[in-house]
């Protein structure tokens, strides 16, 4: 519907481009009336808890999972890749003590081309192969930036370390057991790849401008860093704690309500049910709580879940608020001892395989992403030299 205003007829305004359909993607389906989230044609739960995130990474890359001899290629090009350029090292020692987890990640990413003698070359091959440098090298800026801002020594991971692993034993010093391992995996896979989100979306248009991966892989950073978008885990596990056990569960989220603040971890712009990702990750704690017979925290989730749902279905009928996947995403890295801080450049790493997934697409059949806007502001006026204006 037009809008009007005075005699000047407008067009409808899609605010927040909501119900625009802006690409045409073989990468991801988000089906938000089923609750269903599909990878390259595959259900995203018939891949979690059986692939690795290297093997998403290069079906997301590549439209095919890997064979035997595909994915070692692969996790050897990403083991050669994850060492930082010097310039960069040097960088992060400086920056270390001034900024810290997305502000760090985004100032790191900016510097990724360094080294890169091809860094503005498009075509395909050469894109993949970046792909899986930055995703690399994201990886060890977290790791890096961390123990630096702490004021302790880098550490390189050792050739034989999956990312996952890999990531864990930088953060560290220590190898990660398995159980830990697989929750990051999971945890990796299940936030890979979700569609045109908002910094997927900043990165398809930076890259249609003919710029480079690195400049677009920096863009969806510095979108991933509003808390509207990926800054939600970290605030979940302090609601967590603050609930603190299943008896305070039912007049902690009354009292939240009653006092108009939001839920963390619940209703989404896309889902009108359950967030598949929600049941992966749930799915993933379970799997890692029977492992380590520390099962509180994920009882307490699912207590907030059910009744936070309960709730919000009593109190906003009809809205259609369920949980989403930072609800079992503060839980899994919680688990994994990821530290709170770094839960959102965590979410960076396992999504760059989805930003530069979709980057190669838009490489692939490249148009300028130029959408209209429209005036609405006054017409007409008139010039007043300085000393006659109010």
């Amino acid at each position: 519907m037009a809008q009007e205003n005075e005699t000047f007829l407008y067009p409808h305004v899609a605010r927040g481009l909501e119900g625009v359909t802006a690409a045409a993607t073989e990468i991801a389906e988000v089906d938000g009336s089923r609750g269903k989230l599909t990878l390259r044609g595959y259900d995203v739960s018939e891949l979690s808890g059986r692939i690795t995130f290297e093997e998403v990474a290069f079906l997301l890359w590549n439209g095919k999972l890997p064979n035997a001899a595909e994915l070692k290629a692969l996790q050897e090009e990403i083991s050669r890749a994850r060492a930082l350029p010097g310039p960069v090292i040097d960088a992060l020692r400086v920056l270390a003590p001034h900024a810290t987890g997305m502000h760090a990640l985004r100032m790191g990413a900016a510097m990724l081309s360094i080294g890169d003698q091809d860094v503005d070359v498009l075509d395909i091959e050469s894109s993949r192969r970046r792909a899986a440098r930055l995703q690399a090298q994201i990886a060890a800026i977290v790791a890096h930036s961390y123990r630096l801002g702490l004021g302790k020594e880098i550490i390189e991971p050792k050739p034989e370390h999956s990312l996952a692993g890999g990531f864990l034993y930088m953060l560290e010093g220590v190898e990660p057991d398995q159980a830990r391992i697989d929750g990051l995996n999971a945890y990796l896979v299940a936030v890979s790849e979700h569609g045109l989100n908002a910094s997927t979306f900043a990165g398809r248009v930076t890259i249609a401008t003919d710029s480079d991966m690195v400049s677009a892989l920096t863009t969806a950073i510095g979108t991933l860093k509003g808390p509207k978008h990926g800054g939600v885990p970290g605030p979940v596990l302090k609601m967590l704690k603050a609930i603190g056990s299943l008896e305070n569960t039912e007049n902690y989220i009354r009292m939240e309500m009653a006092s108009g603040r939001r839920i963390m971890g619940f209703g989404h712009r896309v889902y009108k049910v359950r967030d598949p990702r929600a049941e992966l990750l749930s799915d993933a704690a379970d799997k890692m709580a029977a492992l380590t017979g520390d099962r509180s925290l994920l009882e307490l989730t699912h207590a907030v879940e059910e009744t936070t749902v309960r709730i919000l279905g009593e109190l906003k009928p009809g809205r259609d608020l369920y949980a989403n996947v930072e609800l079992y995403a503060a839980l899994i890295l919680h688990a994994v001892g990821v530290p709170s801080e770094l839960f959102t450049p965590v979410f960076a790493i396992g999504r760059t395989a989805g930003w530069t997934a979709h980057m190669i697409e838009q490489i692939a059949d490249n148009r300028l992403i130029r959408p209209n806007s429209v005036y609405v502001g006054p017409r007409d006026l008139e010039w007043k030299p300085i000393g006659e204006r109010e």
